[in-house]
């Protein structure tokens, strides 16, 4: 899994002057080392991380991750049918709410 793009995080252009250090783990640790190893695809991390947000109820992050999945090859389709997938395990709200982040996303780009 070597031609997939190296990532890059935001941290230091977020918070580099409000929290240096949690900026630092961001981009250094989060996303420069563990993103970018190579036992998963850029994809799979993708597809991993809008799951593990959605089921969780954490859709402050997941427009962001969302926009990354779709740069990492997770076409809109599939994105939605693993958030309606993850609706019947993680719990109703969850989903409803997560979908509506992607229904947000996706029809403003559009």
């Amino acid at each position: 899994m070597t031609d997939q793009p190296k990532q890059i995080g935001g941290g230091r252009k977020m918070f580099g002057d409000f929290a240096p250090k949690l900026a630092a783990l961001t981009d250094d640790v989060l996303f420069e080392d563990v993103w970018n190893r190579p036992e998963l695809s850029a994809r799979d991390r993708s597809l991993i991380t809008v799951a593990v947000l959605a089921a969780g109820g954490n859709t402050e992050q997941l427009a962001f991750h969302l926009g990354r999945a779709l740069e990492n090859g997770v076409t809109q389709e599939e994105l939605i049918e693993a958030i309606t997938h993850i609706t019947l395990y993680a719990g109703w709200p969850k989903g409803m709410a997560a979908m509506g982040v992607a229904k947000q996303l996706f029809t403003d780009n559009n």
